[in-house]
C-alpha cells in the first residue's frame, strides 16, 4: 500500500493516505513531475501505460509520481525515474502549483506539483509496467499536437504546457 504525503495549501505536510484513498477523496497532496530535455531543446516524452489506475495511455513529461512519506523529493524524482524511464540523474527543481481535475474511475486529481527539471542525451530503458512509449519531440511540434490533440495528453501537463515555461526552463539549463 503506498501512501502519499498530504498537505494544506502552503506545501506543509499534514498527514500521511493510501494513494488511492486520497485519489477517491481528492486530498490535496505532494507530487512531483520531471520534464526532461535533450541538449537539442527537444523535450521527452513519456506514453503512460495501459495499465495505469488513471490516463493510461496518455503523453506527458518524462516522469511523474508522488514522494513516499520521509523521502526527499530530490529522491523521489531520482528514484521514480530511474524506475520507469531508466535514467540516473539528479534533476532540479523549477516551480511548484496545485491543480485540480476530476478524472474517470471516480478519481480526482489534487495535487501540489512539483516540477523539476533535467537534461539527457541517451536512450531511455522503459520500464513497460508504468511506460507504453517514449519519445524526443521540439517544444514547436509539441504545442502544435497538443493543441490539435489534447485528449492525448494528461492533465498536468497540460498545465505545465500552458505556463509557457518549458523555453525558459530549458534555458536556465543550458547555464
Amino acid at each position: 500500500m503506498e501512501e502519499v504525503i498530504l498537505v494544506d495549501q502552503n506545501d506543509n505536510a499534514i498527514g500521511t493516505m493510501e494513494k488511492m484513498e486520497a485519489h477517491q477523496k481528492g486530498l490535496l497532496h505532494r507530487a512531483f513531475s520531471v520534464v526532461i530535455f535533450n541538449s537539442s531543446g527537444e523535450i521527452l516524452l513519456q506514453k503512460r501505460a495501459q495499465s495505469k489506475y488513471h490516463s493510461a495511455g496518455l503523453w506527458t513529461n518524462a516522469c511523474c509520481s508522488h514522494p513516499l512519506p520521509d523521502e526527499s523529493m530530490e529522491e523521489a524524482t531520482r528514484r521514480k525515474l530511474k524506475q520507469e524511464m531508466g535514467i540516473d540523474l539528479k534533476a532540479e527543481f523549477a516551480y511548484k502549483f496545485i491543480y485540480h481535475t476530476t478524472l474517470g474511475n471516480e478519481l480526482t486529481e489534487h495535487e501540489y506539483d512539483h516540477v523539476f527539471t533535467g537534461i539527457f542525451d541517451g536512450k531511455p530503458v522503459i520500464n513497460t509496467n508504468e511506460v507504453e512509449d517514449w519519445k524526443f519531440i521540439s517544444p514547436k511540434q509539441l504545442r502544435i499536437d497538443v493543441k490539435l490533440n489534447p485528449e492525448n495528453y494528461t492533465y498536468w501537463f497540460k498545465l505545465i504546457l500552458a505556463e509557457d515555461r518549458l523555453g525558459a526552463l530549458y534555458s536556465e539549463k543550458q547555464n
